[in-house]
């Protein structure tokens, strides 16, 4: 097995988000709230819940924060929240697809709209790109917990599709309908993942130069910067020594 690892196209902005840790356990409470008010507070029973709180825990979140962001789902903060997705091209022709969550639509597609367009990219209609990419399940677990052969031993019988193993951690990919089945036999065998969630793997790369990666790296950035963006996927390619440089 192998495959493109589209957890490791974010890693590049760990620091970034340490940086900004407010802001990001934000993020991760709204998430919390949204998938608590819909699906009910018992994350043994409510998966999307389940994979907010894992997620929550690998950024460090302190537990009081995921309890008041499960708590808040029972009042009005979490009732008006709705799941949005934008889809367009960023610098060197890059598929990007922006997946929010948001209490004004108008608010977030204005932001979106314009950090595409400042950083030489265009926002497109929703199904403009994500032809492109396959929607799977993904599920990340730190270098530590197992060697590269036992957990591609263990995700095979777990029925995974594609395991990844390299410095930054274990990702398996999964079709979607069987991600909720194929986390919880690797949980039980290895303990918690990550991160465990719908993504988007690209089909195929572009090849982005240093000039193009620079600019495609501060579009990403600036869609950081929303409290309404969640998660960002893109279909690039760079080569490792410009990655460093880019990532120093």
């Amino acid at each position: 097995m192998a495959g493109h690892s589209q957890f490791k196209n974010i890693m590049y902005r760990k620091g970034a988000q340490d940086a900004k840790r407010a802001k990001v356990f934000s993020k991760l409470g709204r998430e919390i709230t949204v998938a608590a008010r819909l699906g009910g507070i018992d994350p043994d029973m409510n998966h999307a819940l389940r994979a907010a709180i894992l997620a929550a825990k690998a950024a460090n979140m302190p537990k009081d924060n995921i309890e008041r962001a499960i708590k808040k789902s029972s009042g009005e903060d979490g009732s008006t929240y709705e799941e949005v997705r934008y889809e367009g091209y960023g610098p060197g022709g890059v598929a990007v697809i922006v997946e929010a969550l948001t209490d004004n639509r108008n608010r977030t597609a204005s932001e979106v709209r314009a950090a595409f367009t400042k950083f030489g990219g265009a926002l497109g209609e929703t199904g403009s790109v994500s032809f492109q990419f396959q929607r799977v399940g993904l599920i990340h677990f730190a270098t530590a917990v197992a060697s590269a052969d036992d957990m591609l031993a263990g995700a095979v019988d777990a029925g995974a599709m594609d395991v990844s193993s390299d410095d930054d951690g274990h990702e398996v990919i999964c079709d979607p309908d069987d991600l909720n089945t194929v986390r919880d036999a690797l949980e039980a065998k290895f303990g918690d993942p990550e991160a465990a969630r719908l993504d988007w793997k690209p089909q195929n790369t572009v090849p982005v130069d240093e000039e193009k990666a620079e600019s495609l790296f501060k579009l990403f950035d600036v869609l950081d910067d929303s409290d309404d963006v969640q998660r960002i996927a893109a279909n690039y390619e760079i080569d490792d020594a410009v990655m460093e440089r880019l990532s120093a």
